[in-house]
């Protein structure tokens, strides 16, 4: 099997090392080879955290290249639209349509793209999510009597 690439990016404290690193973990489960790789940006701050998952049988450096990645895990749109370039021509590019405010948005010194979803469909494969609505889901999928702690539950998560 060739190598696959995956690269999560997201804002400081949306779980995108946790992420990394359970994807890492099943890959290893698997029986693949596997080399994580973390990009910590102002990650405490709220800013840029990009990580990277590489499996397969032998898998030689941790980081992937521009144009290299299969899959992009975008928890945030303008994460999604700066580091879309490091996805191959036939990857999917998976995004949370999550809005998070870099600090040059949050101080007045830039503004936040518009159109960021459909600017990305332009040239590339994009499956939007929306990850933090999932309450439906979650009642509709567990157990009634226990609906309620499953949504503290992702509560919980989704806040660490």
């Amino acid at each position: 099997m060739a190598v696959k690439n995956i690269m999560i990016v997201g804002v400081g404290g949306q779980g995108t090392l946790l992420t990394s690193r359970i994807l890492g973990g099943l890959a290893t489960l698997g029986g693949y080879d596997v080399k994580l790789s973390e990009v910590h940006g102002m990650a405490q701050r709220g800013g840029s955290v990009v990580t990277f998952v590489r499996y397969g049988e032998k898998v030689a450096e941790p980081i992937v290249e521009e144009g290299q990645a299969d899959v992009i895990i975008a928890f945030e749109r303008l994460e999604a639209l700066r580091y879309a370039h490091f996805l191959k021509k036939e990857g999917a590019l998976i995004v949370n349509d999550w809005r998070i405010d870099p600090m040059p948005v949050v101080i007045g010194a830039a503004e936040y793209p518009e159109g960021i979803l459909e600017t990305l469909k332009e040239e590339h494969k994009v499956y939007v999510v929306n990850a933090t609505e999932w309450y439906e889901v979650i009642e509709k999928t567990v157990p009634q009597k226990t609906i309620e702690i499953n949504k503290k539950a992702f509560d919980v998560g989704y806040h660490l």
